[in-house]
């Protein structure tokens, strides 16, 4: 479903493949292998006839009272067949060694350079890399692999891994905006210029207003030139009422405006814009944490464009250490071919993603889904 990841479902595929491959070529415990059981082989005959002729030429040991029926003949005569049984159990060993693999920790190091560097290109973080390594050598260091299982085993422990790296809301939004007693539930954007807030903040009070919610919009953005008028636009087109004031006014007022007309006017959820901004800009970081302060927001949405890969991983990071955000939107998500960001945010900032923007009309938001994100890299 995600074109996101087309080109990290190929590096993936093709060098788990080239993994594989590597190990089947490698000849040297299978050749050792084989010899092994050719030498076996020819010992094993002559021992079963010596078992047979020992076995035949044990005398019959007439009862004498005196003596109890086990003796020391019979008992000796017993230890035989264990030893042939020993000796086909060593045999059964050497067998299994030839139809699995058993891969080194430093083979593996040298096999996973391909895998890591595929995953490097595709703007997936060195932290997720090191984790899907770990994992991935518990599952295969020293442990014996059946030949034609290589494949399977790898892309197993690559799903495992991703499942627990990727990582989705307990609750959807509209069942956290239902289940708030108190109304309205306030839900803050925060991210750096361009990357799609307005937008997100539109489709998200489309999708709510569908699910028989009252959405109110608050123009936050008392910064950039056209920020008000691009949320009236929307306001306009799908009809949910807007709080907004001049520019240059303090957005936490508008936003404390508009919390309480929410309030007054029964709505159920409050959606707030706001500049965008860099971490290092810190006249608007303290804006960004009196806009907080004020509007105590049941929700704080980093919104970061995919394309952009560990740039908005690193956003995240720093904007969640500046004010604790409690979700993410990944937006374009549509153009990004690589889709390492959808990965590795969730990871680094241990926070969930809420939605991913698929293109500009309203509906153009779909819950993020892991599963589809696993059959999206053919791993589900």
């Amino acid at each position: 479903m995600y074109n996101m990841f087309k080109f990290l479902k190929e590096k993936i595929k093709k060098s788990v493949e080239s993994i594989s491959e590597k190990l089947r070529k490698d000849k040297e415990v299978i050749e050792e292998s084989k010899e092994i059981v050719k030498t076996e082989e020819r010992h094993v005959e002559p021992v079963e006839e010596k078992i047979s002729e020992a076995t035949e030429e044990i005398p019959k040991v007439e009862k004498k009272p005196e003596e109890p029926v086990g003796g020391p003949k019979v008992e000796e005569a017993k230890k035989w067949p264990e030893a042939k049984e020993e000796k086909k159990g060593f045999f059964q060993k050497i067998k299994e060694k030839v139809i699995s693999t058993t891969i080194s920790e430093e083979k593996f190091e040298e096999l996973f350079q391909e895998l890591e560097m595929g995953l490097l290109e595709n703007n997936v973080a060195y932290d997720v890399i090191d984790k899907l390594k770990d994992d991935l050598k518990k599952n295969l260091v020293d442990k014996p692999i059946k030949r034609g299982k290589i494949e399977e085993t790898i892309f197993e422990s690559l799903k495992k891994s991703l499942k627990e790296i990727l990582l989705e809301p307990e609750k959807d939004l509209v069942k956290l905006v239902s289940e708030k007693q108190e109304k309205p539930f306030v839900i803050v954007f925060f991210g750096i210029n361009g990357s799609g807030k307005t937008t997100s903040i539109a489709k998200i009070a489309y999708h709510l207003k569908n699910e028989n919610l009252k959405p109110l919009l608050v123009a936050g953005d008392t910064f950039r030139a056209a920020a008000i008028e691009q949320l009236q636009e929307w306001s306009d087109k799908l009809n949910i009422p807007i709080v907004k004031q001049k520019y240059k006014s303090d957005p936490a007022a508008v936003g404390f405006d508009g919390i309480s007309m929410a309030k007054a006017r029964n709505f159920d959820v409050v959606l707030m814009d706001t500049a965008g901004r860099l971490h290092s800009n810190e006249d608007l970081i303290r804006e960004m944490e009196k806009i907080v302060r004020v509007t105590k927001p049941d929700l704080k949405l980093f919104v970061a464009e995919s394309i952009t890969g560990n740039d908005a991983v690193l956003q995240a990071r720093e904007f969640d250490k500046k004010i604790g955000i409690d979700g993410i939107i990944l937006t374009k998500s549509d153009v990004d071919e690589k889709g390492g960001a959808a990965i590795s945010i969730s990871y680094i900032t241990k926070k969930p993603v809420y939605y991913i923007g698929i293109g500009q009309l309203e509906s153009d938001l779909k819950p993020f889904n892991k599963d589809i994100i696993l059959e999206s890299l053919n791993l589900k």
